[in-house]
């Protein structure tokens, strides 16, 4: 496919859409990648090491 093709999908001659809370301004596409992040480092936080069952019962 074209590159000129692809570049009718989306519509990017519009305002960003923020979020405005007190001093914090965001963008939702920005947010967005940000909880993404963060519920991704939280996940590695509690979520079991691949392995470490088999490791824990031959001990």
């Amino acid at each position: 496919m074209q590159p000129s093709h692809l570049a009718g999908v989306i519509n990017l001659d519009h305002p960003g859409h923020y979020i405005h809370f007190h001093w914090l301004l965001i963008s939702y596409g920005n947010a967005i990648v940000i909880g993404l992040m963060v519920a991704t480092f939280v996940a590695v936080l509690f979520l079991p090491f691949p392995g470490s069952r088999l490791k824990d019962s031959h001990e």
